[in-house]
Parts: C-alpha cells; structure tokens; sequence
C-alpha cells in the first residue's frame, strides 16, 4: 500500500507519545514493503524531506504568519500538510490516509472529501480524560474536533480496553467502528553496549543509592506529584532510595518546590529535558521505573520500563492495568495515593529476587505482544478492512 500517514509531530519533534507511535508503526510497515509517507511539522534543524528507515518523512514548513493562539497555528499546520498531501497524491495517489489524533483531523478530512481517499483515525488520548470533563470553550473545540475525525474515519483505532470504552461512550462510535491496536516498543534500542556505566551512574545517584525514575511530561495527569508525597514514606524504610524525576513541563516548578518543603534534599533530582542516548543508559542504571498517572490511556513509558527490563511499578489507571500482570510482570498500585505508591515501591527495593522475576516476565510479555511487527500486522488487518468498505482490492506488498 502506498499510506500517507499524518502525525503532528514525529522524532525528533517529540511533544508527547504520538511521535515514537508513528515513528515505529511506520517504520514497521515500511520493512514488510508498504510505501509509507509522513507528513508532519517542521522541527528546528531539520530537512524538508528525508527517508529513514523505509519511511518517507515530509516537513511542513511554517508559513511564517504569527499564530495568536494554538488552535490558530494548528490551523496553520493542516492548511500546510494538506497542501503537501495534495502534491504528493496527485504524483502517485495514496491508498489510504491515517490521522494521528485531532491536531489533523482537518487535513484528513480535507484529503478524504476531496480525493476519496478511504481514512483511518487514530485517538490516542481524548480532551474529556485528559480535564476530567470539558469545561472551558478551547476543551469544547478540541473535544468537538476529536469526535469530528471519529465520525469521518471509516474505522477508529484505540490503544487499550480503556480507550475503547472512552471514545465509545464520549463520541457514541458504533462498537463495530473500533479497533483496539496496542502501542509498541522498539526493544531493540536497549540493547547497546554500555561502557563506563558506573560513571556514567554516579552523575544521577551514590554507588549504595537505589534509583527510582520517573519519565514524562511535568503535568499534574502524570502524577509526579504522587511519587513525590511517596519519597518520605519510602525513605523511612529505605534510606538509600534515590528519586530521579525526567521531564520538563510547566508543573516543574511546582513539584520543585513540594520537594523542598518535604526537604528531600539529595534524595531527588530533577533532570529536566535529557536526550534519547542519556534517556535509555538512565533506564539501563534504574532499579525501578515508576509511572504513576491519574490519566493514562495507554502507557508508553512503562513499555520502556519493561523493554529495559527494569521492575516497574504503575498506578492501576487507564491502560496501565491493561499493561501490567500483578504481580507477574510488574507491581500495579492504586491511582493518586501516596502511601499506595510506596508500598509497590518498596515491593520492588526490598525483595530484588522478586523484582528481577518481574522484570524477565515482563520484558517476555514485550517480545510477545508489544512487538512492532505483530502490531504493524494488526494495523495491516484494519487497512485492509477499510479499503474492502470503500470498494478498493489492498496492494499485495512485494
């Protein structure tokens, strides 16, 4: 199939989980010979076009006009996507078109109504889950866009059980329009030598300290807040723990400053942004990788815990649960408490024979089910359904 895939932002423009899904769906469709093009945002220091792995990458330029809000400069952005799709469609049509999330439900839309393209939408998280609600005009605009690209998809992917009910319930999608597809992990970027590890682990944490991460977004819904309020309790018990919180965000500040008030002093560090190379050797010295959300429709974070096979503990919120087998391939506590969180902490640091059994079931239960290659598959099977309804016979890949 020649598939043009649309994605607000893709790697090395990383903003949120979308970009890593993209990337490595794409990639994994390109290596079983499908012709993939992605079209996104323009990224600083980076070309127009590029392939990479098989994928064809495409940047929209910015139009150079002053955005006055985020709406205004996403509109921005889809005239530009469209305009890009359009020219590459009418050198070689595309088989299908398939959205990334409500940021470019026009340009879809815009493509299907005007060429007939068959498309396929993916919700990877919805305004209404992310806000406890819809509450003010900007969330009513979002969530109407978001169920916008629901109604004109001829199928709408989700990632988990969770998501299934969400964007059933929110958007009244008939239960035969959607398909559940797991996010993936690229296990294999995990796998590289590390020398000086040592070292390298002394600019994080002590020779004797045990260090816990956490990775994400600075924002109340990923719950850095919670793992924060659980550190006393933890050092209590474990005095060696060692907190190493990853991310930049605009609650930062914030839990900067709770941590001063709990004085954990040493005991945590906040890194801020780190690149990917510094990202996955901090995985590779963790003892524990913690991901404690109040609003997870999936989960990525914890799939990298597992692909690095680190124990790690979830709250059991969203798809989270749906990741984790307590207490086979991880630890899973209650949403939002504290004292919950700390005790699956301490499960981990305490009993390391138990944590390391976790840590060889869950990387097998990556291998098996949160392969790229099997989900690139499942994905096909959705294509091919959604080219049967619009009367078009699927490309056999060479």
């Amino acid at each position: 199939m020649r598939i043009c895939m649309l994605s607000w932002e893709y790697p090395p423009r990383i903003v949120g989980g979308i970009a890593r899904h993209v990337e490595e769906l794409s990639e994994a469709l390109a290596s079983k010979g499908h012709e993939v093009h992605v079209i996104t945002a323009d990224h600083p220091n980076t070309p127009e076009y590029e392939q990479r792995k098989g994928v064809h990458i495409h940047r929209v330029k910015s139009d150079g006009a002053p955005a006055t809000d985020f709406v205004t400069w996403i509109h921005h952005l889809n005239w530009g996507m469209a305009q890009l799709a359009i020219r590459l469609h009418l050198a070689q049509p595309f088989d299908l078109v398939h959205a990334h999330d409500w940021l470019v439900a026009q340009s879809a839309v815009l493509l299907k109504k005007s060429f007939g393209i068959p498309l396929v939408g993916t919700i990877h998280a919805t305004e209404s889950g992310r806000n406890h609600g819809i509450h003010t005009p900007m969330q009513s605009y979002i969530h109407h866009q978001e169920w916008f690209l629901t109604y004109e998809s001829y199928r709408v992917i989700v990632c988990s059980d969770y998501m299934y009910r969400e964007v059933r319930e929110l958007f009244a999608v008939p239960e035969d329009k959607l398909d559940i597809r797991p996010n993936g992990i690229d296990y294999h970027k995990f796998e590289f030598p590390f020398e000086n590890r040592q070292a390298f682990r002394r600019q994080f944490a002590m020779d004797h300290e045990k260090v816990v991460m956490f990775v994400g977004r600075m924002v109340p819904e990923k719950g850095a807040q919670v793992l924060i309020e659980a550190a006393p309790r933890i050092l209590a018990q474990e005095p060696d723990a060692k907190f190493v919180i990853v991310g930049k965000g605009g609650f930062l500040s914030d839990l900067k400053r709770r941590a001063a008030e709990l004085r954990l002093g040493s005991k945590i560090l906040f890194t801020g942004y780190v690149d990917d190379d510094t990202l996955l050797r901090i995985y590779r010295t963790a003892d524990a990788a913690v991901v404690p959300s109040l609003y997870e429709p999936f989960g990525i974070v914890a799939l990298e815990g597992m692909a690095a096979k680190v124990p790690t503990i979830v709250a059991e919120t969203g798809g989270l649960g749906e990741i984790i087998d307590h207490p086979r391939t991880g630890i899973t506590t209650f949403a939002g408490k504290p004292e919950s969180l700390a005790w699956g902490i301490l499960e981990v640091l305490r009993h390391p024979e138990q944590a390391d059994r976790m840590a060889g079931n869950a990387y097998q239960k990556v291998l098996d089910v949160f392969n790229w290659q099997v989900i690139s598959d499942q994905t096909l099977k959705t294509y091919d359904a959604v080219l049967d309804m619009a009367g078009r016979k699927a490309p056999v890949a060479p």
